[in-house]
């Protein structure tokens, strides 16, 4: 089985609503390799993306929360973020197909871009 080459960083979203498909098994697979830091998890019977990034403190990663925020408002999708000291926790999955789409693979790559530490 051959995998097609795909850049996340060029993918553009899509708008997500009423009809939208959740993603194939073997389009989870070629687009979870561009994020290697990234984990498929399983939470009430739904799969989504998940990624812990680490700060020096507690303000830092207030910071990074601030501009996670603002990306899924441009995007109008929103993640699950959980905040601790030094410790942001982000999930993205799409409600409106109870699981992933193309869309959260293309912002979990936004939010890596964020990251600067």
């Amino acid at each position: 089985m051959q995998l097609k080459k795909t850049t996340l960083k060029k993918m553009v979203c899509e708008p997500c609503g009423k009809g939208a498909l959740i993603i194939s098994p073997l389009e989870k697979i070629e687009l979870i390799v561009e994020l290697p830091n990234w984990q498929l998890v399983t939470k009430e019977e739904v799969e989504r993306l998940q990624r812990v990034y680490i700060f020096k403190n507690f303000l830092q990663a207030m910071e990074f929360t601030n501009k996670v925020g603002l990306l899924a408002e441009a995007y109008d999708h929103h993640p699950e973020i959980t905040v601790k000291w030094g410790e942001v926790t982000v999930v993205w999955w799409t409600h409106s197909v109870n699981g992933l789409h193309k869309n959260d693979f293309i912002l979990s790559s936004k939010t890596d871009e964020l990251y600067d530490h």
